[in-house]
């Protein structure tokens, strides 16, 4: 077994938030390769929606306190954690005033789209990079679920591509039903210039709507799996000409064996 330690970077994640495919995949199948004898991480965003007093969120301060600059402005970046005690793990939250504390994940009670997506998901994928180095630890896997995470294969493959930590690091995206209406902010791409990342490299992100960003996700990924039985088939069709190392969509019995072997395919 080649790959022993996974980090999991997840837009949603059960009990914490109800439960979807996404959902219940980023609870499970951490659980499930942990009890198969690997190391893990999880992270995922700290939404407003979440109970702190029920879920025993706590700060850990030694890992906040840093502060991450979006479009010329400093966000402080707070890490909470959480157990699962059945199942032995624990969650680890990105959190910050700014972009997390409102009720709703990605739209209002109303279904309007957040117009400041596009800086949630930039913090959201550059916060749990930055703790991580924080922790000094080295995943040998970075497994990113769901929209919300597609930032991190460019951050990780041009941004931090000469951090020791990361650079033997493989980044799975996993695809799911996901979609949303409309585009990300029309500056999206000028807000993800870092060292490393020239606008040329973002280029693909003209018009950052779902479908341009997914593809975007797969570009700068090494692997690619299908997490819900049925996914925007422009996307999928994309996949298959990357002709990048892929998992089908998995059932419910099967998917945590299947995924495990996967990571040491990758």
């Amino acid at each position: 077994m080649e790959s022993k330690r996974i980090l999991f970077i997840s837009q949603e994640i059960t009990p914490y938030l109800p439960e979807t495919p996404m959902a219940e995949i980023s609870r499970y199948l951490p659980q499930g390769v942990q009890e198969r004898g690997r190391e893990i991480r999880t992270f995922m965003p700290l939404y407003g929606n979440i109970n702190e007093r029920r879920n025993q969120l706590h700060e850990v301060i030694r890992l906040s306190g840093m502060n991450l600059v979006i479009n010329d402005t400093d966000h402080p970046l707070i890490i909470k954690v959480a157990s699962i005690q059945s199942a032995r793990m624990q969650v680890y939250f990105i959190d910050n005033e700014d972009y997390f504390h409102r009720k709703g994940i990605v739209s209002d009670d109303e279904g309007h789209f957040f117009p400041d997506n596009d800086e949630r998901a930039i913090f959201f994928a550059r916060g749990v990079l930055e703790t991580v180095i924080k922790l000094r630890w080295t995943p040998d896997i970075i497994h990113c679920h769901g929209w919300m995470t597609a930032l991190a294969p460019i951050y990780l493959k041009k941004y931090y591509k000469d951090d020791p930590l990361f650079s033997h690091a493989k980044v799975i995206y996993s695809v799911y039903d996901d979609d949303f209406e409309g585009e990300l902010n029309k500056n999206f791409r000028k807000k993800l210039v870092l060292k490393g990342i020239t606008a040329s490299d973002t280029k693909a992100l003209e018009k950052p709507d779902y479908e341009k960003l997914t593809k975007f996700a797969i570009q700068y990924a090494d692997a690619v799996v299908q997490g819900s039985e049925k996914i925007n088939p422009e996307i999928s069709n994309y996949i298959a000409a990357s002709e990048k190392l892929f998992l089908p969509y998995q059932l419910k019995d099967d998917y945590v064996d299947a995924y495990n072997d996967f990571y040491d395919k990758v």
